[in-house]
């Protein structure tokens, strides 16, 4: 399917996916966005434009010749990023309030938060064990029956959290995560409705679905 075009640009219920995220972002009050492009950018950079018919402002980064990861692409892009910043995944729609995502996190005093949900393998599989206040463990890699949480797809950051790292190395957002949990320096905040994505076939029909019923 993302063949000849990326991901953002599949069509779900009726329009390229990243029109409904965008749309829900404005819509919760964001008024910046910047864009991590890699596969396929351009394309998504031509479609989006300015943002301004979507509700805000978008700006755009790209890998360059290397992919970055998910991490290093967020380092790339700190320049144009304020001190603290809300990430979310480029397949994923996520219906919640976002105000009160950042209210936790700005009362928390860390530098980083993650969004969870009490998945208990059913949508994916779980990889968070999380204390109703701060994410005790996260870990994609190694799978522990203990883990009835897995990431939501919503995460917010102090800029100091990727200032450390060098620009134009490679490494997951993952790995930061697993980092800060272990070192006590991540809080949680858990939604109680679903994620939706588009990573999956099965993701894409269910999504699709859902922005039907759900405009």
């Amino acid at each position: 399917m993302t063949e000849t075009i990326p991901k953002a640009l599949l069509e779900v219920a009726g329009e390229p996916f990243i029109a409904h995220q965008l749309r829900l972002l404005a819509r919760e009050g964001v008024s910046e966005a910047v864009l991590c492009l890699g596969y396929l950018g351009d394309q998504v950079e031509r479609f989006v434009g300015s943002g301004a018919r979507f509700g805000l402002r978008v700006r755009f980064c790209r890998d360059g010749d290397r992919l970055l990861g998910t991490g290093g692409a967020l380092r790339r892009a700190l320049p144009l990023l304020g001190e603290n910043f809300f990430v979310l995944y480029g397949d994923s729609y996520l219906d919640v309030p976002m105000r009160a995502v950042w209210e936790r996190f700005r009362e928390s005093g860390q530098p980083a938060l993650m969004t969870v949900f009490r998945n208990e393998g059913r949508w994916d599989t779980s990889n968070v064990i999380f204390d109703g206040a701060r994410i005790l463990l996260y870990d994609k890699r190694r799978r522990r029956p203990e883990m009835a949480y897995i990431d939501f797809g919503l995460g917010l950051f102090h800029d100091s959290v990727f200032a450390a790292r060098q620009d134009g190395e490679a490494f997951d957002l993952a790995d930061v995560y697993t980092e800060l949990a272990a070192t006590g320096r991540l809080v949680g905040w858990e939604s109680t409705v679903r994620f939706y994505e588009i990573g999956t076939p099965v993701g894409l029909a269910d999504t699709d679905r859902y922005l039907r019923e759900n405009p």
